[in-house]
């Protein structure tokens, strides 16, 4: 079993007073805290390294090679090689980059599948490319009920007409893990590329780009407990072939032709650091050895974090369902739970999500309240006009007298 308390020590956030107290963190869909390796990768990179790139003296070779392996580092993450993985400020703004690339091939009657469960910046990249071009956008529903996609509904809307399919990997909004290899597997059977939405589920389990045979994966390390900076993975024969807009000098090298611009070097150090922190915790925990390679020790870390998490989720979802007036939405009984993350929607009657976000807030734990850009999740669910939910984010440094705390708070409120 993960041991908490030793994981705890690692992050300085959490013993960093606010208003003369530690806080709570469980607003960690928006971006979990910083561990304290990667906060010294950066530190250490600004100190020792930092310069522009490819120059001959010794701090430029040096950040040249601080690049190599972040690339390298988020290759193992996602299981790819590094040079099909490319930096950007985040999932969102390399999701617009790659949509102006694509909507190159796009023609007056082709379709774009999206889904009503997607945060919006893997959806308003696709509708205003199939709006520039004349495309349509096909709209995959969700089960109310269960917060789930209509996976009936789904393989209806992918036809021959269908040149793209964008999904979530979890809902950053309900917590909903999508079928998305399944998804994946639609598109290729006519032809249409597909980009995958895995922010949300990065900080939660193991991504494998290969295995699920997409096309395109995007996700941000702000939220696995490093830096703010995204990372997209697209497929070598798509990233070598499609026009990036880019400056002349930065050439057709992978993946330099889609990095234009001086990166986020002391972020790119941080990422490495981060992932680095997930290895190691299959060393610690798991059956992963020191000598073994990166990625086979984040396959060894995974089921330890998720196991963790799973004892979490069943305090919190417990607790919540037993507060009158507390609806969850999205998936709640117990066969249910490896269809989701850690991440969990309310309301309650007679109150407001903002209320009880600011009842939580005066007792230093932090929560976020709203529709979380997943515009069209909370007006699916009717909620957006009335402030949209209280949201619940667990990660792996959470506790379960934290949890209590919280439960305490919103019972009373």
């Amino acid at each position: 079993m993960l041991d908490v308390y030793t994981i705890r020590k690692q992050f300085p956030a959490l013993h960093e007073e606010y208003n003369g107290r530690t806080a709570t963190f469980f607003d960690n869909p928006g971006g979990t805290q910083v561990h304290g390796t990667v906060i010294r990768a950066m530190v250490d990179y600004l100190t020792r390294r930092n310069s522009n790139t490819h120059g001959g003296f010794e701090t430029s070779l040096r950040t040249d090679a601080v690049i190599a392996e972040a690339h390298q580092a988020v290759a193992d993450l996602l299981g790819c090689d590094g040079d099909e993985v490319v930096f950007g400020n985040n999932m969102t703004s390399l999701t617009f980059h790659l949509s102006r690339s694509l909507a190159r091939e796009f023609r007056p009657g082709d379709e774009l599948v999206l889904t009503r469960l997607d945060h919006d910046a893997n959806v308003m990249p696709w509708a205003l490319a199939a709006e520039e071009r004349g495309a349509t956008v096909q709209w995959v529903d969700i089960d109310l009920e269960t917060g789930t996609l209509d996976m009936e509904d789904f393989r209806r809307k992918i036809t021959p007409r269908t040149k793209l399919v964008a999904v979530g990997y979890a809902s950053n909004a309900l917590g909903t893990i999508n079928d998305v290899a399944t998804v994946v597997a639609w598109a290729k059977e006519v032809g249409a590329y597909s980009f995958i939405d895995a922010v949300q589920y990065a900080p939660h389990g193991l991504i494998d780009v290969r295995a699920l045979g997409c096309d395109f994966l995007a996700c941000s390390a702000y939220k696995f407990f490093g830096p703010h900076a995204g990372h997209l993975y697209g497929k070598r024969e798509h990233l070598s072939r499609l026009q990036a807009y880019r400056v002349r000098p930065a050439g057709e090298e992978l993946p330099g032709k889609w990095e234009t611009g001086t990166q986020n070097h002391e972020g790119m150090a941080g990422v490495t650091a981060a992932i680095d922190y997930l290895a190691g915790l299959g060393v610690e925990y798991g059956m992963a050895r020191s000598g073994d390679s990166r990625r086979a020790k984040l396959i060894a870390a995974w089921p330890v974090i998720q196991a963790y998490e799973e004892r979490l989720l069943a305090r919190l979802l417990g607790g919540l369902l037993a507060i009158p007036g507390v609806r969850v939405y999205g998936l709640t009984e117990r066969d249910d739970w490896q269809r989701r993350v850690a991440t969990v929607a309310l309301r309650k009657t007679g109150t407001t999500p903002a209320h009880l976000a600011k009842a939580l807030a005066d007792q230093n734990i932090f929560a976020w309240h709203g529709n979380f850009y997943a515009l069209s999740v909370s007006e699916r669910m009717g909620v957006e006009q009335s402030g949209g939910f209280l949201r619940l984010g667990l990660a792996h440094y959470n506790t379960e007298e934290e949890i209590d705390r919280c439960l305490a708070v919103l019972d009373r409120s």
